[in-house]
Parts: structure tokens; sequence; C-alpha cells
């Protein structure tokens, strides 16, 4: 099992941009999917990054894939996608009309908002060339145990959110621009306000969700800390990790160091807590009564 680095979901400057994937280039990881796969609107703000970015990581010998908007709704949304394919990269499919633009055989990686439930779809999309394919964060374990079978039947590797706020929903509203009483074609890009999204409590105070534009995120930061055996057994391939600010190049690290066996699970995930926007950590969609559950909590 090795990690690969998700895109990352939120509005960062050119320059924090550059710096993040300097640092990134440095850490332990495998591999790392790179490109806005949130909202089009910032992609302008940063797009000058990413080719230096992807010379950065690939001569530090990372595989690098390019990644699809998770929801497409305008032309120039529909020609982005097309840029994605004609670029010589690999392309991380987050919306399957990014499919239309990569000809059969083609290899691709398939990113956690595309749904792979279940051995037939997993199936299909080694027939139409995926290598690659992130789990949808919301499986089980035992769902994680059988794909993850069907992947290696098919030749293809499976990966798990291992770290990082949880994707739920991609939306056509922007909240954020809802937040601050400004329509989505205005919104002014308030989301950069809040560099790991802004949270929501429920009207009883309760930690509830984060918003980060038009997507829906877990309030908690997903870590597969405590159950990182639990998914080597099952077959897992690598465990995928969000980027978020601060010192992530480390937390990339210690993932390392644990999935080595030279660090606890327990003692990864005491040292997360204070590292991760929020201070809480979840795990219970493998392995709990609900998404938010957190198993080390006792």
């Amino acid at each position: 099992m090795d990690l690969t680095i998700g895109p990352n979901a939120f509005f960062w400057d050119a320059a924090a941009v550059d710096a993040f994937y300097a640092r990134l280039a440095e850490a332990p990881v495998a591999r790392v999917a790179i490109g806005e796969w949130v909202c089009s609107k910032r992609l302008p703000f940063w797009q000058d990054a990413i080719a230096a970015a992807v010379e950065r990581l690939q001569a530090a010998g990372k595989e690098v894939a390019l990644a699809s908007l998770a929801l497409v709704t305008l032309k120039r949304e529909r020609r982005l996608t097309a840029d994605l394919a004609a670029a010589g990269l690999t392309v991380e499919v987050n919306d399957l009309t990014a499919l239309r633009h990569i000809p059969d055989g083609t290899p691709f990686w398939v990113g956690p908002m595309v749904n792979v439930y279940n051995e037939s779809t997993l199936r299909w999309l080694a027939r139409r060339g995926a290598t690659r394919i992130c789990l949808p964060p919301e499986l089980p374990l035992a769902s994680i145990a059988v794909l993850a079978a069907a992947g290696r039947e098919a030749g293809v590797a499976v990966e798990v959110w291992g770290h990082g706020r949880l994707p739920l929903a991609i939306s056509g509203r922007c909240y954020h621009a809802r937040l601050h009483d400004r329509a989505k074609d205005g919104c002014q890009f308030v989301c950069g306000e809040d560099p790991d999204g802004r949270e929501v409590d429920t009207l009883d105070g309760q930690k509830f969700l984060v918003v980060n534009g038009v997507q829906t995120m877990s309030q908690s930061t997903a870590s597969m800390a405590l159950q990182a055996e639990a998914l080597r057994a099952a077959g897992v391939a690598a465990l995928r990790l969000s980027p978020q600010t601060g010192d992530f190049a480390g937390i990339c690290r210690d993932y390392a160091e644990l999935l080595a066996g030279r660090m606890t699970g327990a003692a990864l995930a005491a040292s997360l807590v204070g590292r991760v926007p929020g201070g809480r950590l979840s795990d219970g969609f493998p392995a709990g009564p609900s998404g938010a559950h957190w198993s080390g909590a006792a």
C-alpha cells in the first residue's frame, strides 16, 4: 500500500499552490492528481502554476494526473475537459462526461466523485481504460474488500480516501456566495477567504458540515490512521490524502511511516488532531455507525 495525493479542493492563489507542490515534491508519496475539480471560475487564478508543479513532481519521480471537474455544466467547462485529454498527461475522471474526450483504451484514473459502488461498474471502467479507481468515501469495509478483489482481477488499483475533509456533494449553487448575499456569477471569489472551507454549525451549535464554494464537505477530517491495516488486508492499493493548509508534507511523511510500520495508528491519530482544520477526526464510513464517527474517541 502506498500514497496518492488528490487534487486540492480549495481556492488558493498561485503563490500558495506553487509553494505547496514544491514541498510536496519532497514528500514520500507515489503519485499526485493536480487540477481544479470543484469550480472552474477559480482556475484562471492559479493555472499558470500547474505546468511548473507537474514538472517538479515528475522530476521527483512521482506519477502525475490532471483532474477533471466534478460537475461539468457550461460550454467552456466542456472545452476545459477536452483540453485535459490533449495535454499529454493521464486524466483523472471526476465526471463521466470526461470519457467523451478520452479514446477507448487510453489509460485514465477515476476520482472519488464517480459512483463506483459495484463490481460491474468497476469492470466496465477497467475495459474502458481505467487503471486506478479511488472509491467513493462512504463505502463500508465489506464493500471495499469486494471492489478491491474485483480490481485485482481487472488489473485496476483500488484506492480509498485516507485523509481529508470528505467530498460529500457538488451543487449548481455556490454556498459561499449565498452566505455573503452575492450571486454566483458575482461571487467575488469569497471562497478564497476560507482556505480549508467554511464551517457550518447546526442551529443548536453542533459541528456539522463545511462549505467550499459549490461543494459540501464533512466538518471532520476523515483519517484512516486506525483503519490502515484493515484496508491493507482488504486489498486496497493506496490511501488517498487530500490537500489542506499547514504542514501537509509532514502529514504525508507520517502516513508513509504508518504504512511502513514505523508509526502506530494511534500515534498518528494523536498527532493529527492538532494539525487538521477544525481539530476533529472521523473514520465512520468504513467501520462505524455513521460517517462522522471516530473509532479512536474512547
